[in-house]
């Protein structure tokens, strides 16, 4: 008897192992869309502020001219960041780029000095940058505002139809995490369904009956929430070492937000997933418990 209770007890700690496992991979694959959607606006904010546009400035203007021009760019609330580009150095980034030494060729430098420009993202659309680029054709010095229309143009239909699939797909995929966590509790209800029997026979009242499964069913979804989070941590990790100089994950107002949804929904969804199973064995005959 003693060894045949050992084996049962081995066989249900392996189920809720299985189960708490189970739940938790689905909150962490969860909780990576919810990353990714929260993070959606900073993503396309970083790329929109890295599409700006160039001021060339007329060779006649003096330096002081360019630095107090630049200090007026800077001082502007739709301006980022501003960046003087000498003629010397846009003759050495064109000679980078293209490889070419234009300059012995002509026997004079014809690139203009410039000062390149990145807007924030509300911003960094074609008509807000239309607006911009007359107010700027207005300042003593200026000779031309260059930026390429079409290239801003797509980065923001770009961005505006990538969030909308991630939207979609975050949809999507919480039906499917439903889904997998309401089928992994029915599954490990199901496995002691003979349990709820015994305990209606012995004149158990309902309450009572459910009272034991719920309360594992709350342990059970915060284990699993709290596996999934550390997951989604040391993944956070990872992708903050490999994105290092380019994008931050490091804003602890989205990581909390994310951790307590997490929480949140792994506990909610089990428990009501183990409320609907139980109440579905303890409606069934004894006949149906064998189908």
């Amino acid at each position: 008897m003693q060894k045949r209770d050992n084996v049962i007890r081995r066989r249900l700690r392996a189920s809720y192992a299985t189960s708490v496992i189970s739940i938790s991979l689905v909150l962490y694959m969860l909780g990576l869309v919810g990353l990714l959607l929260l993070n959606t606006k900073k993503l396309s904010d970083y790329v929109k502020e890295n599409v700006g546009f160039s001021v060339f400035l007329n060779d006649d203007i003096k330096e002081v001219e360019i630095f107090g021009l630049q200090k007026l760019l800077d001082s502007r609330h739709y301006v980022k960041e501003t960046a003087y580009i000498t003629k010397e150095q846009a003759v050495r980034d064109f000679q980078k780029e293209w490889g070419e030494d234009f300059e012995d060729f002509l026997g004079f430098n014809p690139l203009p000095a410039s000062i390149d420009v990145k807007l924030y993202a509300p911003y960094a659309n074609p008509d807000s940058i239309a607006v911009i680029e007359k107010d700027i054709m207005t300042y003593t010095g200026v000779r031309d505002v260059v930026y390429q229309k079409d290239l801003i143009y797509k980065v923001n239909n770009n961005v505006r139809k990538i969030s909308l699939s991630i939207l979609a797909f975050s949809f999507l995929l919480f039906l499917i995490a439903l889904t997998l966590i309401n089928n992994t509790i029915r599954l490990s209800v199901y496995a002691k369904r003979f349990i709820i029997r015994t305990m209606q026979l012995v004149g158990a009242q309902h309450p009572i009956i459910r009272r034991p499964f719920l309360n594992m069913s709350f342990y059970h979804g915060s284990l699993a929430a709290l596996i999934a989070i550390g997951l989604l941590i040391a993944t956070m990790i990872i992708a903050e070492r490999q994105l290092e100089g380019l994008f931050s994950l490091k804003d602890y107002r989205i990581s909390i937000i994310l951790f307590s949804m997490v929480l949140i929904i792994g506990i909610i969804l089990t428990w009501i997933s183990t409320l609907l199973a139980v109440n579905r064995y303890l409606s069934m005959t004894t006949d149906d418990l064998y189908s």
